[in-house]
C-alpha cells in the first residue's frame, strides 16, 4: 500500500513557525552584549592596597601583577615564581606594547619582593610602572 502526502491541506502548511525574525533578534542582542560588556583583568587576588592621596587612574593598565600579604607574585590568576615574573611581563608586553604594568602589592608585602618584580617589568622592557593604592 502506497501513501502519498502530496495532497496536504492548506490549514496544514499554515502550521509551521518561521524563527527568522526571532533568530535576527537573539543575534542582535548578542552583539549589543558583546560590544557593551566591559572586560575587566584581574591579577587573580584580592589585596589590601595602602592608601595614598594623589591615586590615579590608569586606563590603558594591560599586565597587571598582584603581591599578596604572604609575597606570592600573581599574574592571570595563576601563582608565578619571581624567576618567571620577567619572561611572562615580556610575553604579555608583546600582545600590547601600549600597556603598562600595575602592580597590586598588599600593604604587608615585603619591599624586596615588590622591587623584584619592578625590576623584572624594566629588565623585559617596560618602563611605565605603576603601584596600585586606594584613594584616600
Amino acid at each position: 500500500m502506497k501513501r502519498s502526502f502530496s495532497n496536504l491541506t492548506p490549514a496544514a502548511e499554515e502550521g509551521e513557525i518561521d524563527i527568522t525574525p526571532m533568530l535576527d533578534v537573539v543575534f542582535i542582542m548578542l552583539i549589543f552584549f558583546i560590544v557593551t560588556a566591559s572586560f575587566v583583568k584581574e591579577s587573580g587576588i584580592e589585596v589590601n592596597r595602602p592608601d595614598a592621596s594623589t591615586a590615579q587612574s590608569k586606563p590603558r593598565a594591560n599586565i597587571l601583577i598582584g603581591i599578596n600579604d604572604m609575597n606570592e607574585i600573581w599574574i592571570n590568576k595563576r601563582r608565578v615564581d619571581a624567576s618567571q615574573v620577567r619572561a611572562n611581563i615580556e610575553r604579555m608586553h608583546a600582545e600590547n606594547p601600549q600597556g603598562t604594568v600595575v602592580i597590586q602589592a598588599d600593604e604587608e608585602a615585603t619591599t624586596k619582593t615588590l622591587v623584584a618584580v619592578m625590576d623584572a617589568a624594566r629588565q623585559a622592557g617596560v618602563y611605565d610602572v605603576s603601584l596600585a593604592t586606594e584613594e584616600r
